[in-house]
């Protein structure tokens, strides 16, 4: 139906998650509507973010150089550190601009099941942060089985550590309705009631 290099450019497009055939031949249309001006930017900035984009050396967030603009922002609380599974869930918290301190990105979380162990995420980096002016673990794993599994384990394992291990909150979303909640999701609600003021 397409030219093979249609076909190709269709397919390149479908490697992105969340993205299908229809969506796919959308994006392959779009950019063969593009002027050359705009396809020789967008594959600068594509080679360029592959060659220059690493993760910081501290806490595995997205960084052009060493260290990423948490890390070098010396105005965070380095005293507090967020652990999150992946960088978007950095991220999600970034847009809340509630939380002052710093994080560490794990890359993932344990699921003997899919084959991942705690070797196998960055567990040695986070042991390694934490010295005497550490007060403060917060582990921000996804609430599902692999996420809670993580996060027990690295409870377990910073125990010996001078330092205040928490766990955010997890129940019903603002908006959210009893009737929709799976049994899970009402017991952690339940678990992390506080009192009202």
């Amino acid at each position: 139906m397409y030219p093979a290099l249609f076909e190709a450019l269709v397919e390149c497009f479908r490697k992105f998650p969340g993205v299908g055939v229809k969506t796919a031949e959308r994006y392959a249309f779009e950019f063969l509507n593009w002027n050359q001006n705009e396809i020789d930017e967008f594959l600068s900035v594509c080679e360029k973010a592959k060659k220059n984009i690493h993760t910081c050396k501290i806490c595995g967030n997205l960084a052009e150089g060493d260290l990423c603009e948490i890390c070098r922002d010396e105005t965070r609380d380095t005293t507090t550190i967020c652990v999150v599974e992946q960088i978007q869930d950095l991220i999600a918290m970034e847009k809340t601009q509630e939380y002052k301190g710093v994080y560490h990105v794990l890359g993932g979380a344990i699921s003997p099941s899919k084959g991942v162990l705690p070797e196998d995420i960055q567990i040695d980096g986070l042991i390694n942060r934490c010295d005497d002016s550490v007060k403060e673990i917060i582990l921000a794993n996804n609430p599902t089985v692999e996420g809670e599994t993580t996060a027990l384990y690295l409870s377990k394992l910073l125990e010996s550590k001078n330092v205040n291990i928490t766990r955010i909150a997890h129940g019903l979303p603002m908006g959210g309705h009893l009737d929709y909640a799976d049994e899970l999701t009402l017991i952690k609600a339940l678990e992390n009631r506080k009192k009202m003021k």
